[in-house]
């Protein structure tokens, strides 16, 4: 038994005692009187070894437990701070003492009440007179010093990371602060807040994927909103409000990184009459507020880069920008000429992007080198469908996106007004939608309509949660309270009688090999001698090593399965129905067990060969073969038009996922079998092409 087994074992024994002595371990309410904030405000004049004529009344969780016999020294965290509590002879009943020593331990939550005084040593104390159990602590803490020291754990457990590690708790009551100084701002500004609906029958308002689900009750489809209510505060201004903002949470099923999640907290505003220019003065007035108010400063650092907003804020122009750092003027060049400087770049782009977007990929290039504080201005009409064109240049926006730190934070613009204008965009943004840019926007005929009553001259801006992980100099998901997490593979199903029913049903599998691994190879090649056929069990191999260790499995079992999965293909291609029936008597003879080979032969489950058509894979090591030797088709194609898989990552290949069009004959639900093994498909894509870098010079893909 372990040391926490123990531990667990010891106080749930006393919790059976409190409960048979009629004393409830889980208190319904307490009398709070005071904190420890305020304690010690109202008594930072008194002097070392001093008593106080106040007596006191809190409650907290105990941090800490220092036993020296005639006297016992608590750290009592009450969510406002930490105070000292003293039992002792001198000052403490009796009972109290031994009730304390029997039953209470670090962790419990305790309601005290006593008289105050200061230590010699200069410590706040309360002498404990009374002592009320509020709640029996069943686990221990993590140890004060460390704190929890795996990343993912920490994450997981967030509220033992808070109340472990006060730096952590400081971050989110400077995010509480960062949200009310902007929502304070705006409303001292005039601004109305208002709430706009999170389900829409068409996600529009920006260019990303969306989340989507199903309206039981209307039977629709229904998207979760991709922007902070754009498109209904525009509505707004055609109702004739003057001034509108938003603060809420928005969805995009996009790539997870240091700076983007899939859910966040997004502000947007609008305002009637006023255009880019003047949205730039509000919102740099307003950076410089947020920074002031929450951080009491100027200055920051954020990755490589430092800034101080309280500088002049210049204005930067995308063509311009771009044209000085690359050479390339992006309204003359050609697709063809951009994607060779991308590549002469080796910047990351989408085979069949169209110009805007190419656009995009190489500002971002040049984006990356501003610290900033600065502002884009002079963006293309392409990559922005919903603004204003400019008076002075048509093939030009007037958008500004302020930049911090090599990144936008931000983005506004003088919003398009022009009905027509703005039917003939959401319609080019529809025939991009219909083939296969799932970002693209829909055409929302309800809007152009409303726009055709009228809708004044307006500036819109939205910034997100961001913004503050660049204030605080820390990856987004580190702000996060409560981050997404995929379930642990340790969480048990919630009916606990279906645990016990599935509890071990997953049979142990025999991880002994018979052969080696050059063995095998050598077998695999004597029945196969297609090249493009022995590069798939090598990338089948790769991708089945690197999902073992990402799982936590046996690498070289895992790695031997996709090795030799389609052992007979070369001698059964001819007929494929043939498939998956000789390779039993092959790795029989060869020394693989039944188990083994059961394995092998579960990846053509579903298939028209060897009689699979109807089986249905159960286990997680089954699944993990079938995804892993069909996802090396998809990386191989993807790798293929990309001339390499170098610079290749997840949100490229998860993009020609969701493009059926693309690599049509790839099964891509038998790819999405990766969740049974507790991975999102965006990690098991990222973990497959890590795993195919680590051979693409074998296999020509380099």
């Amino acid at each position: 038994m372990g040391r926490q087994d123990e531990i667990v074992k010891e106080r749930i024994k006393k919790l059976e005692e409190l409960r048979k002595n009629g004393i409830n371990p889980y208190a319904t309410k307490y009398d709070v009187k005071d904190t420890s904030k305020q304690l010690q405000e109202e008594h930072a004049d008194l002097k070392p070894d001093t008593k106080s004529n106040k007596r006191a009344s809190i409650a907290g969780r105990i941090m800490g437990i220092r036993d020296m016999g005639k006297i016992t020294f608590l750290v009592i965290n009450d969510g406002y701070g930490k105070m000292q509590a003293i039992l002792q002879d001198e000052g403490t009943p009796k009972e109290t003492m031994d009730f304390f020593r029997k039953y209470i331990d670090s962790g419990d939550f305790i309601g005290l009440e006593g008289e105050i005084f200061r230590t010699k040593r200069g410590e706040l104390s309360i002498i404990i007179s009374s002592l009320t159990l509020l709640t029996k602590s069943i686990f221990s803490l993590p140890d004060k010093w460390h704190g929890i020291e795996n990343e993912e754990e920490r994450l997981r457990k967030r509220y033992l990371d808070i109340l472990m590690n006060d730096e952590v708790k400081q971050i989110f009551i400077r995010k509480a602060k960062f949200w009310q100084t902007i929502r304070n701002f705006l409303i001292e500004k005039g601004f109305l807040e208002v709430e706009t609906p999170a389900l829409e029958n068409s996600a529009g308002g920006a260019s990303a994927t969306p989340f989507a689900t199903h309206h039981n009750a209307m039977d629709i489809d229904v998207y979760l909103r991709i922007s902070m209510g754009e498109l209904w505060q525009k509505k707004l201004m055609v109702a004739g409000y003057p001034k509108t903002f938003e603060i809420g949470r928005q969805f995009r099923n996009e790539g997870m990184d240091a700076e983007h999640l899939q859910d966040y907290t997004q502000m947007e505003f609008y305002w009637a009459y006023a255009n880019y220019e003047q949205g730039m003065e509000l919102v740099e007035e307003m950076y410089k507020k947020v920074a002031l108010e929450v951080y009491g400063k100027t200055k920051f650092k954020f990755g490589n880069h430092e800034f101080d907003i309280s500088k002049k804020w210049e204005r930067i122009d995308y063509g311009e920008t771009i044209l000085k750092m690359t050479g390339v003027d992006v309204f003359k060049a050609s697709e063809k000429e951009i994607i060779s400087k991308l590549n002469e770049l080796k910047v990351e782009y989408e085979g069949k992007s169209g110009k805007s977007s190419l656009m995009d990929s190489l500002w971002k290039y040049c984006r990356k080198k501003i610290a900033g504080p600065a502002f884009l201005i002079g963006a293309p009409v392409d990559v922005s469908p919903l603004a204003k064109r400019s008076s002075s240049d048509s093939r030009k926006v007037e958008k500004f996106q302020p930049i911090l730190a090599g990144s936008e934070v931000g983005n506004g613009y003088s919003e398009l007004n022009d009905p027509f204008d703005q039917e003939e965009r959401f319609k080019e943004q529809q025939e991009m939608k219909d083939a296969g840019d799932s970002e693209a926007q829909s055409h929302d005929f309800e809007f152009v309509e409303a726009l055709k009553y009228g809708m004044p001259p307006t500036c819109g801006f939205g910034v997100s949660e961001r913004l503050f992980s660049f204030f605080e100099g820390k990856p987004v998901r580190e702000t996060v309270i409560f981050p997404l997490m995929k379930p642990s593979q340790t969480e048990k199903p919630k009916d606990k009688e279906d645990w016990k029913k599935n509890a071990g049903k997953e049979k142990k599998i025999n991880n002994k090999l018979p052969i080696s691994r050059e063995e095998a190879w050598q077998l695999v090649k004597k029945y196969n001698s297609d090249k493009s056929d022995l590069n798939h069990y090598l990338e089948s191999e790769a991708v089945m090593r690197g999902i073992a260790k990402k799982i936590g499995e046996d690498e070289d079992y895992y790695g031997m399965l996709g090795l030799v999965h389609d052992i007979d293909w070369g001698i059964t291609k001819e007929n494929s129905i043939e498939h998956l029936t000789k390779a039993p008597e092959i790795l029989k003879k060869a020394g693989f067990d039944e188990e083994f080979i059961k394995i092998i032969i579960s990846h053509g489950y579903g298939f028209d060969c060897a009689g699979l058509k109807d089986k249905k894979r159960t286990r997680k090591i089954e699944h993990a073969l079938a995804a892993s030797e069909t996802v090396t088709g998809l990386i191989h194609s993807y790798a293929l038009m990309r001339k390499s898989i170098v610079g290749m990552d997840a949100t490229g290949l998860m993009k020609k996922f969701k493009d059926k069009k693309f690599a049509a004959a790839i099964h891509r639900d038998i790819i999405k079998e990766c969740e049974n093994l507790g991975l999102s498909l965006e990690e098991f894509l990222e973990t497959s092409i890590e795993a195919i870098k680590g051979i693409a010079k074998e296999i020509g893909l380099e």
